[in-house]
């Protein structure tokens, strides 16, 4: 007999556990950084272990991530159009890849540190940090917001999330897509949503369940 492999009810803590752990990350870095973009790199002797902690942090946000990227997958369906769901994936990996280069770039700077702190002379330090924050901060966050805005067109063709959840989700993806003067913080924006998302997606799952639970069960005729 087949069966239909089911996504587990704890994958939708993914999206939770992305948004805790991506939100802390960025906090540790932005905190770290100095407000001077061209300072000679003297405060990574000091910052370094709050920089190192969260560049640990990446990897495991980025696996929940994938898994977020399966539960709405799966909370959509036989109802996922292809070709919003090919933008909506193409979208998430391409901005998930990102992330993961604008960290490999700062865990680079970080090891070039630790093996001479005289490398890091200010072009070096400049250009380093120049590059992450237009991965993270322009490209980054552009492919977020195409993500959002397909998923959102997907919640209202399909109506598996509520109306006022797509608005929004259009409205955070239009802030992401048209800021000119990007805020360091903007960055928080994406992983918010995605926790708003995943808590709805797991209350939707409780509710289920629950009248489940409540459909009495047929009794056997005499």
């Amino acid at each position: 007999m087949e069966r239909r492999l089911t996504t587990p009810r704890a994958a939708a803590v993914a999206g939770i556990l992305f948004a805790i752990l991506y939100t802390t990350s960025q906090v540790l870095i932005r905190l770290a950084l100095p407000e001077n973009s061209a300072d000679s790199g003297a405060w990574l002797a000091d910052q370094s272990g709050s920089i190192v902690t969260a560049l640990s942090l990446v990897p495991f946000a980025g696996i929940a991530f994938l898994w977020f990227i399966g539960v709405v997958r799966d909370r959509l369906g036989s109802h996922e159009d292809r070709l919003f769901a090919t933008v909506f994936l193409g979208s998430g990996l391409l901005y998930l890849c990102m992330v993961f280069v604008a960290a490999a770039l700062a865990g680079g700077l970080m090891a070039s540190y630790a093996a001479n702190p005289e490398l890091l002379s200010n072009p070096i330090t400049f250009y380093s940090r120049s590059v992450m924050g237009q991965i993270t901060n322009i490209y980054g966050l552009r492919m977020a917001g195409v993500f959002m805005t397909s998923l959102a067109t997907m919640f209202l063709r399909t109506g598996v999330m509520p109306r006022w959840v797509a608005l929004v989700t259009y409205v955070l993806a239009l802030l992401l897509l048209l800021s000119i003067n990007l805020s360091v913080w903007l960055t928080l924006v994406f992983p918010a949503w995605v926790f708003m998302i995943s808590l709805l997606i797991l209350i939707a799952n409780y509710r289920q369940r629950e009248k489940l639970e409540e459909k009495p069960t047929p009794t056997a005729s005499k």
